[in-house]
């Protein structure tokens, strides 16, 4: 595949790039492709990346489900030094 290097971007469309990027989980490439498409007015074809099959399979957690894991596990983090000697 070819590849284009794009300077030049005001720091505003970087900034929105990046934000599009974290929202929807896709990379800054990927958002930089769709656009391109998108204006193009080109069918966007989607390649997946390998870990899309085993997202699929193993699910994902929202922030708060993970947050709600992480502190349900705090009390395994302690380390009991009398139970080492």
């Amino acid at each position: 595949m070819a590849q284009i290097t794009i300077r030049g971007l005001d720091p505003e469309m970087e900034e929105e790039i990046r934000t599009i990027a974290r929202k929807t989980g896709k990379s800054l490439n990927r958002i930089m492709l769709d656009i391109i498409y998108q204006h193009a007015g080109l069918k966007n074809v989607t390649v997946k990346s390998p870990a899309e099959s085993l997202r699929k399979l193993a699910g994902g957690w929202s922030e708060d489900d993970a947050l709600e894991f992480f502190e349900s596990i705090k009390s395994c983090e302690q380390i009991d030094g009398e139970m080492w000697r």
